[in-house]
């Protein structure tokens, strides 16, 4: 396995978690960094480069992001956005594998890239429903601000330091597993 293949997972993975937290933080940015030729992408992803792709995916960044400070519509987007994170890790993933056959592209960009979105927007959905539980809600903006904060440096750590920022999603598995087994005692 080559230098570039690993650093390609890397990113991938951190692409990967920032989608467990904004689906469609790490899309824009991931496409805003093709158009630049700061990275390279998968050969049947370049559409990610094009400049309605960065337009679309901009939108809809910015109508998810600020979606989460609506109450009662965060509840929403949080019951559908572990599937959509999924799919959204799963992409990043497929997109930033180069030179690898279909079949290990496939089945790294699901198992990695969707596990890993699924399991951050698990912790993220729990997070921001004690928070709701506890506060009734008016915690939840500091959460959401919280979370595209992470979403975007982890974004822009992936995409120029892809090593670090493979480290910094260990090091927010090991802090939730930590923080998890701390609730449950």
């Amino acid at each position: 396995m080559s230098i570039e293949t690993i650093i390609s997972i890397c990113l991938g993975i951190g692409l990967a978690a920032s989608a467990g937290f904004r689906v469609f933080v790490p899309l824009f940015i991931l496409s805003l960094a093709s158009y630049f030729n700061w990275i390279p992408v998968n050969e049947s992803w370049s559409w990610l480069s094009e400049t309605p792709a960065i337009i679309a995916l901009g939108m809809a960044m910015v109508f998810e992001v600020l979606a989460y400070y609506i109450p009662f519509v965060d509840s929403i987007l949080d019951s559908i956005a572990i599937p959509l994170a999924t799919i959204a890790g799963t992409a990043v993933m497929a997109s930033t594998l180069i030179d690898l056959s279909p079949l290990f592209t496939w089945g790294l960009a699901i198992i990695a890239g969707g596990g890993t979105a699924a399991a951050i927007n698990s912790a993220t959905a729990a997070t921001r429903l004690t928070s709701t539980a506890t506060t009734g809600g008016l915690g939840n903006p500091i959460v959401s601000t919280v979370e595209t904060g992470t979403a975007t440096v982890m974004s822009f750590a992936s995409i120029f330091i892809p090593v670090i920022a493979f480290v910094l999603v260990l090091f927010i598995f090991f802090v939730g597993i930590k923080l998890f087994r701390k609730i449950i005692k």
